[in-house]
């Protein structure tokens, strides 16, 4: 029996902000991405209704930008997180050929030495200390990395090809809350890595962001999957995750040859006291069906009672099929990218 994902849904208009005239988000799975969040006209209330404080409008809105780079040798990838107490960043360089993976951090407590994106299409978002250095420029469709630091340095632009189909979508998080998330993968991507002082090629690479904001549950967890990679000739990209939205539509979607296709809720199905072991992602309807294989993790632990974070996050290889509502498949033969399992106290 054959299964495909269901059709794309009609999408909603793109609102001019995010937060509407009555200081409230609109709702939906957008035709391209929200320019301004208008967040200074947000209307926040507590759960019992009443309108929150100005502590709790700074404290409770959180943000973070990601950018991943994949190539059959090798994964690069950097994001930078303000959760207001904290702003933190990460980048690195992960071999396949050895199953190593370089990396550099930064904290920084209150923001300080760092900045945020005021839009997920404008603006920059870094954050440095020391000789470390992290920047993450939205610029419309297209986004720039740039990495400083000992053995890590790059400069990257991240395109979409003639046809621009990013996902965007703005969901209800929790009784009060909401998430605004933007992403798209299987992105070109364009000038240059050095890698403890050699030059990394970049023919066969491919890219992909994620912008995500908003007022997200106090305690959260998710789990997800992203790839940007070619099958043959032809380009593909995908993002799979179970935990944050998922109310009224999910942000299950892939890209094959610049085109976005939603994609159905999927099951990860693994176990987190067998880190090594492979992972399972089915869908219900039987569309999604994939294995990924790890290889590597960047792993972070830290619990203050107040805030706690179990980040994991593997380089790995992925195998399997997504079948696309008009017929086509996606097919994974072993094309690099990545895996993530965290929970969040913030």
């Amino acid at each position: 029996m054959a299964f495909t994902a269901q059709a794309e849904p009609n999408l909603q208009p793109t609102p001019f902000q995010l937060i509407q005239a009555d200081g409230l988000p609109q709702f939906g799975v957008f035709n391209q991405p929200v320019t301004d969040l208008g967040l200074a006209n947000f209307v926040y209330r507590t759960p019992m209704d009443k309108l929150a404080s100005r502590l709790a409008r700074w404290a409770h809105y959180k943000q973070f930008q990601f950018v991943s780079i994949s190539h059959p040798d090798w994964m690069l990838a950097a994001a930078i997180a303000d959760i207001r107490y904290l702003c933190s960043g990460f980048a690195y360089f992960y071999q396949r050929s050895t199953a190593s993976l370089s990396e550099f951090k930064l904290l920084q407590p209150l923001g300080r030495q760092s900045q945020m994106s005021a839009s997920p299409t404008a603006g920059v978002a870094d954050i440095r200390g020391g000789n470390n250095h992290i920047s993450i420029e939205p610029r419309g469709y297209s986004w720039r990395l740039a990495l400083q630091s000992k053995h890590l340095n790059a400069d990257l632009s991240l395109s979409p090809g003639t046809t621009i189909e990013p996902l965007a979508l703005c969901l209800p998080t929790g009784y009060n809350g909401w998430t605004y998330t933007q992403k798209h993968n299987g992105l070109q991507v364009t000038g240059d890595i050095h890698f403890q002082q050699q030059t990394v090629a970049l023919t066969g690479a491919l890219g992909g962001y994620d912008f995500s904001a908003g007022y997200m549950r106090r305690e959260t967890s998710w789990r997800w999957g992203s790839l940007s990679g070619f099958s043959g000739s032809d380009k593909m990209g995908f993002n799979l995750a179970a935990g944050v939205n998922e109310t009224g539509a999910t942000e299950n979607c892939c890209w094959l040859n610049d085109k976005r296709y939603l994609l159905p809720a999927v099951h990860f199905i693994f176990n987190r006291q067998q880190p090594d072991a492979p992972w399972q992602l089915l869908s219900h309807c039987g569309a999604i069906n994939l294995q990924f294989i790890p290889a590597a993790k960047r792993q972070e632990r830290l619990n203050l009672g107040l805030l706690a974070s179990n980040f994991r996050q593997y380089c790995g290889s992925w195998h399997g099929t997504i079948t696309l509502s008009d017929g086509k498949q996606i097919n994974c033969n072993g094309q690099q990218g990545l895996a993530e399992d965290h929970f969040a106290r913030w």
